[in-house]
């Protein structure tokens, strides 16, 4: 015999399944990427803990070069990561024209979205590339613009570049800055080291000049000079979450939700972060979580 169930008994029931399925859709499982400097880790790790907050089980992945990470959300072993605008500009979409920061957005929005790589919304947050100096050195301290570091490197003088290994080789670092400025650093003159030794080299003196990020919290602890880029050769690099399109298909309220984390980053914000860990030493994980809580994100 068959049972007819009762309609308050039916709706219960739908009501149960559609439960069922809006949690199994929440305990997804996404891996989010990083670089291997302060800025990518601290952006992994808020990222991390603003997806989890929602639902979600996040495998994280950070500490990965630029070219790694990239590859890695183009074949689906990442699903999203914080990527700058002048990187995928230059860097992997070959572009080498000046662009305003709208142009270069617009640009990689464009050209990523055919690879099926959506940017979302930008921040306000730009870290470009810098070169700092310190006070008291006398082989850098008449030295204010880019055309003066290029002007010593013509006079033969011996300025000491700290930089990442990967600069010398980008067309967005040391190869398009010597075609642009017209000079050659030298290899001898050239330092490779990891991105966050070299403050300490500049603050020793094995190096005068560092390539830094713009938004890093110790420019201003350590009092160091910023050269002006006056022929305006590095591009905007505005910092944007990237999230493949398969993913973002998949789960549509991943938008909203790295959106609303990206319309807070600012300059400021991200050197008071960067600062928060390379300065005052305090762990990332705290530093992401009390800023999180601090704007209600969490």
């Amino acid at each position: 015999m068959i049972s007819i169930l009762p309609k308050r008994a039916i709706a219960a029931l739908c009501v149960a399944a559609s439960f069922l399925v809006s949690t199994t859709a929440f305990a997804a499982t996404l891996t989010v990427g990083g670089k291997d400097f302060t800025e990518q880790f601290l952006l992994a790790e808020m990222t991390r803990q603003l997806l989890e907050s929602k639902g979600y089980t996040i495998n994280k992945k950070d500490g990965m070069g630029t070219n790694i990470v990239r590859a890695a959300l183009e074949n689906g072993q990442v699903d999203l990561y914080w990527e700058y605008t002048g990187t995928s500009l230059v860097t992997f979409n070959k572009v080498t024209e000046p662009l305003s920061p709208e142009q270069t957005y617009a640009k990689v929005k464009e050209l990523d979205g055919a690879k099926g790589l959506v940017w979302l919304a930008p921040s306000k947050a730009n870290n470009t590339y810098a070169l700092a100096i310190r006070p008291g050195n006398a082989k850098t301290d008449g030295l204010k613009t880019f055309s003066d570091l290029a002007a010593a490197y013509k006079d033969g003088k011996p300025v000491l570049l700290g930089a990442t290994a990967e600069f010398p080789k980008r067309e967005d670092g040391l190869i398009g800055l010597e075609k642009k400025y017209d000079f050659k650093a030298g290899r001898a003159n050239l330092r490779p080291m990891e991105i966050g030794l070299v403050y300490n080299a500049l603050a020793s003196g094995d190096i005068d000049v560092a390539t830094v990020g713009a938004t890093d919290g110790r420019i201003a602890a350590m009092k160091l000079t910023l050269l002006k880029d006056d022929k305006g050769f590095f591009p905007n690099y505005a910092l944007v979450p990237v999230v493949r399109q398969a993913t973002l298909d998949a789960h549509p309220d991943l938008k909203a939700t790295l959106e609303a984390l990206s319309a807070k980053l600012d300059d400021a914000t991200m050197q008071t972060l960067n600062g928060e860990v390379d300065v005052h030493k305090k762990a990332i994980e705290d530093v992401a979580k009390a800023y999180l809580k601090q704007t209600g994100l969490l």
